[in-house]
C-alpha cells in the first residue's frame, strides 16, 4: 500500500501536474504550426516556384512491382517538416526569452531591506553609547 501512496503524492505534485499542461499544449502547438506550415505557408511558396506541391515531391529508390509499392525517399515532406520545427523553435526561443527578461528584470531590482526594528536601533544606541565611554575612560 506504500507504494501507491508514494505513487498519488507523486502523481498531484505540482510539477508533474505543469509537465503535462505543457506537453499537453506543446502537443497541440505542433499540429497548429504543422497546418500552418503545411495548408497556409508551403502553398504559396509552391505555387511561387511554378506549382511545386512539397508534400508531393519524392525520389523513387525502387519502382513498384506487382504487389509491391514503390520505395520513395519523400524529401518535400522533410522541408516542410524543417519549416515545422524552425517556425516551432523560433516561438520557443522568444517564449523563453521574454521569461528570461521578466526574471532579470525582478532580480535586478531587489527589494530594499526593511528597517531595523526598534530593538535594534536601540541595541545600536547602546552599543555606540559604550564605545564612547571607553574612548573617554
Amino acid at each position: 500500500m506504500g507504494m501507491v501512496k508514494e505513487f498519488r503524492e507523486f502523481a498531484v505534485k505540482g510539477n508533474v501536474v505543469d509537465m503535462a499542461v505543457g506537453i499537453i499544449i506543446g502537443a497541440a502547438f505542433g499540429k497548429i504550426v504543422s497546418s500552418f506550415v503545411g495548408d497556409v505557408i508551403m502553398p504559396p511558396i509552391g505555387a511561387f516556384l511554378g506549382g511545386v506541391d512539397f508534400a508531393a515531391l519524392a525520389v523513387t529508390v525502387k519502382a513498384a512491382s506487382g504487389d509491391n509499392p514503390a520505395v520513395l525517399l519523400n524529401y518535400g515532406k522533410f522541408i516542410q517538416t524543417v519549416v515545422d520545427f524552425m517556425i516551432i523553435a523560433f516561438a520557443i526561443f522568444f517564449a523563453v526569452k521574454a521569461m528570461n527578461s521578466i526574471k532579470k528584470k525582478e532580480q535586478a531590482a531587489p527589494a530594499a531591506p526593511p528597517p531595523p526594528s526598534k530593538e535594534e536601533v536601540l541595541l545600536a544606541e547602546i552599543r555606540d553609547l559604550l564605545k564612547d565611554n571607553n574612548k573617554s575612560a
